[in-house]
């Protein structure tokens, strides 16, 4: 553009065209047009409502004054808003802003070993590590894990997670991996079905749920019992991504929780967090609760 100008300051002035005529010629916005002269005289500002929006949605991914979004979720925000970026666009950015994720991901916390051999009734493999379920309440997954207090007491972890939205259904934490811990767990779950719920309640074949109180449980409300394989982890894998996610984002890197009291808190706000604002490509970019509703709704 300024090349041309150059060269009809050249010619006869009546052979000089505005840069009106110019712009309708090549069918160019005069808003186009001074935005991005604009643009160019002041390259910081180019992305400057981008960088804000970014600023925007890494905040409401902090988790214990960490950053959890990376690029991939923040370009996923982005698209919600109408701003579209390529992949390495959001990640330079993300990178002049000084937001790229830090994670701690050592594993410190012993894993929770619950087999004790067949101390009841197994029950067969019915997802053979299929997890393409889209619909909710179809197939659940449950499991429990451990966490090691600063009071070096254990924490357990009973939850249960829906195989297509990623929703945590039910979440109890217990100083025991006990009988009450496990059924308290399921009481939670039964409470969030619709009444009309049947799903496949998949397990390891952990003592909890080998016991007849549990499988008559499950009866009771016609939940059809599923269980991995012995000692594979891979057959129960969307609870152990829960897991990893939860003991990544929430735990690792951190000093150890004081107590039972102070892990209770902490473990109930990110629940919480996971299912109505932690958004997950997994789920199309939406919230686990965002989907649920969307598919119910479908």
């Amino acid at each position: 553009m300024d090349q041309i100008r150059a060269e009809q300051s050249q010619r006869p002035k009546e052979q000089r065209f505005t840069t009106g005529e110019i712009l309708r010629t090549i069918q160019l916005p005069k808003a186009t047009y001074y935005d991005e002269r604009q643009r160019i005289a002041h390259p910081s500002t180019k992305y400057a409502r981008v960088k804000q929006a970014i600023l925007k949605i890494v905040e409401e991914g902090r988790i214990r004054g960490r950053l959890t979004y990376g690029y991939r979720r923040v370009k996923a925000k982005l698209e919600e808003l109408g701003i579209h970026l390529a992949d390495a666009t959001v990640e330079s950015l993300m990178h002049q802003l000084g937001v790229q994720v830090s994670m701690y991901n050592r594993h410190r916390n012993h894993q929770y070993h619950s087999y004790k051999g067949h101390v009841g009734t197994t029950a067969d493999n019915l997802l053979d590590q299929t997890f393409n379920e889209t619909n909710p309440y179809q197939v659940i997954h449950t499991d429990v894990s451990q966490i090691k207090l600063a009071n070096k007491q254990w924490a357990y972890i009973s939850v249960m997670i829906d195989e297509a939205s990623k929703e945590v259904l039910a979440f109890q934490v217990s100083d025991s991996p006990n009988r009450l811990l496990i059924m308290n767990t399921l009481e939670q779950l039964e409470n969030q079905l619709p009444a009309t719920a049947t799903p496949i309640i998949h397990s390891d074949q952990g003592w909890h749920y080998q016991l007849p109180y549990y499988i008559q449980r499950l009866k009771n409300h016609h939940f059809v019992q599923s269980m991995s394989r012995k000692g594979n982890c891979l057959d129960n894998a969307p609870v152990e991504s829960f897991f990893h996610l939860f003991k990544t984002e929430l735990l690792n890197g951190f000093p150890p929780c004081k107590n039972l009291s102070e892990f209770k808190q902490l473990a109930t706000q990110y629940v919480h967090y996971f299912n109505y604002e932690r958004i997950s490509l997994k789920t199309k970019g939406m919230t686990p609760v965002e989907y649920r509703n969307h598919a119910l709704a479908a």
